[in-house]
């Protein structure tokens, strides 16, 4: 299987069949080409859309979201990052903790209630 072309049975090129007295190396050259061109200049098309689409995105995302800093004692809520023996209808989210440390910004240090440091287990 050929993309693009057909195949050339023997029988046509020992009957020079029209199709094959009607080939042109050269022009068939000129044609692919031509051809490379025209997927080089697609390819950049579809870079220029895919660059397009993506500051778009951005800029939808920074306007729609809105960034949260959390402060020393704030109660937070946190994700369960481990599905083991838990089930569909198990609720995502654990806590309440306490913000006891600011690390870095999106960084918390957290702590129980009871004021325990809570360790990443």
């Amino acid at each position: 299987m050929v993309y693009d072309s057909e195949a050339i049975l023997l029988t046509n090129l020992d009957y020079g069949a029209s199709r094959v007295r009607a080939y042109n190396k050269q022009g068939a050259e000129a044609s692919l080409e031509d051809a490379m061109d025209q997927l080089d200049e697609t390819r950049n098309i579809s870079l220029l859309c895919s660059a397009k689409y993506q500051q778009e995105l951005s800029w939808y995302h920074g306007r729609r979201v809105w960034g949260q800093a959390f402060n020393v004692g704030d109660l937070v809520l946190r994700l369960i990052q481990s599905n083991k023996d838990r089930h569909k209808l198990s609720l995502p989210w654990e806590g309440p903790y306490v913000i006891a440390e600011v690390l870095r910004l999106g960084t918390y240090k957290l702590k129980t209630i009871d004021s325990e440091v809570f360790v990443n287990a």
